[in-house]
């Protein structure tokens, strides 16, 4: 171990790297966002064209992205400054830790929103909603409360600080060997639980089963956006979670356990929801407002509700951390291999500026609601900025110059250092090349020109 490594840190155990890497992959967009989308584009085909997705976008750039983040042992910064020195490429590594700084800063808004959940759940505040519309109407006075807000954004930020704070092997390892596992038995109480309900069944055939006829274009760039942003790619995460694994690790395999583990929790979140949505005689196709407006009154209705209600929320909760401790880390790494600073430094100062940048998009829905700009809110202006300009031009970036820059040559090299035999080189090889960075940029310019 080198003296830099030493100092970094590096994972103790394959394990505890899966479960990390997964923790930042398995977030709010796959207990929140994927089962909203599957709800508005029609079920099952929806699914069928995002696990393609997944196989020809999400694995190959995460691969591309572990490896240089194995090879350097440095944040996105450090990492594309060694590899190419003095070039734009450098470019691509501040994008990520910019992204990373930016999207914690309102993540951890609604990572709060989660926490209040937890608390409003235990207390039965939440468990008595007749219908969605009672449910939406309590959660808009709640992100309304700027008092509420702001304390719940407080907490989160807090406890997210606290196990970065302990570096890689003590903190987010040692966090992320215990919540992802937590997690995973929550997740299959409640999917029991959803499945046992009368007319459940009604809700897992509009899952399960493939409707091609109400896929669309859109529907398409929607599974392969999701696909991307799911995965935690483009916002220098993979290439700072990676940047800790011992030359020995197994590249190949353990970008195989994440993406399958990500994946898994995704799809199992829609096996909760859905059955439980139908059985309760209400809409899938509710979008954002979902897990917030319509499962509250979901819960109300369901035997043994408002058990189901703290384990859910609580499950939403640790998915929030998970992720918002990978974007934490990607932000203090830069300052710890660039500026030298020691780590305390790094979390403490760098977390405390993202929560006071997080406070304005915590107040977007109530003092702030009305201060836009361009019809949008600081919240909206700071989601869109890193979620549709950073993460996919990020992404896309990290595939280009892995396959024509770098060159595929030496990330093999790299991926088969001690002997590891990349059985799928030549798909890798040919998706990071051709496919990849096309189907990312065909995202992107959707996003930017819906109506063209």
């Amino acid at each position: 171990m080198t003296e830099a490594n030493h100092k970094r840190g590096l994972w103790a155990t394959r394990m505890g790297f899966i479960m990390a890497a997964s923790g930042s992959a398995v977030g709010l967009g796959n207990v929140w966002k994927f089962p909203y989308i599957v709800g508005e584009n029609g079920g099952g085909a929806f699914v069928l064209v995002y696990l393609v997705c997944i196989a020809v976008v999400g694995l190959p750039i995460m691969l591309a992205e572990f490896t240089i983040g194995r090879k350097t042992s440095l944040n996105p910064v450090g990492a594309f400054h060694q590899l190419k020195p003095n070039t734009p490429w450098v470019g691509i590594g501040f994008m990520g830790v910019l992204a990373g700084f930016l999207i914690l800063s309102f993540y951890g808004v609604v990572g709060g929103w989660t926490l209040a959940y937890v608390v409003k759940s235990l207390t039965h505040t939440i468990d008595h909603f007749a219908n969605p519309g009672e449910a939406g109407k309590f959660f808009g006075g709640f992100i309304g409360n700027t008092g509420e807000v702001v304390f719940y954004h407080a907490v989160f930020m807090g406890l997210t600080i606290a196990i970065v704070i302990k570096g890689v092997h003590g903190g987010i390892e040692k966090a992320c060997d215990i919540l992802m596992p937590t997690l995973v038995v929550m997740l299959v109480i409640l999917m029991v639980r959803a499945l046992t309900l009368d007319g459940a069944m009604e809700g897992l055939r509009f899952y399960l089963y493939p409707d091609f006829s109400k896929l669309s274009g859109q529907s398409v760039l929607l599974a392969m956006g999701q696909a991307f942003f799911s995965l935690s790619l483009g916002m220098g995460a993979m290439i700072t979670y990676g940047s800790y694994l011992p030359a020995k690790e197994n590249l190949t395999s353990a970008t195989l356990y994440v993406v399958l583990f990500d994946t898994l929790i995704a799809l199992l979140m829609g096996l909760v929801i859905f059955p439980a949505v139908f059985a309760m005689g209400l809409e899938p196709t509710e979008g954002p407002g979902l897990v917030f407006s319509v499962l509250p009154a979901v819960f109300t209705g369901m035997p043994m509700g408002w058990i189901a209600s703290i384990i859910f929320f609580i499950l939403l909760a640790i998915a929030a951390l998970t992720s918002a401790i990978s974007l934490l880390e990607v932000v203090v790494a830069y300052f710890i291999d660039q500026k030298g600073w020691g780590r305390q430094k790094a979390v403490l100062v760098m977390g405390l500026v993202i929560f006071a940048l997080g406070i304005p998009s915590g107040l977007s829905f109530g003092l702030l609601a009305d201060a836009r700009l361009f019809g949008m809110t600081f919240f909206d202006h700071v989601d869109n900025i890193s979620s549709n300009y950073l993460l996919p031009i990020g992404g896309m970036l990290t595939a280009i110059f892995v396959a024509w820059v770098w060159g595929t040559r030496e990330a093999h090299r790299e991926i088969e250092r001690h002997e590891t035999t990349f059985h799928w080189a030549a798909y890798w090889e040919f998706v990071i090349r051709y496919i990849a960075p096309v189907a990312v940029a065909i995202v992107f310019l959707a996003k930017i020109f819906p109506d063209s």
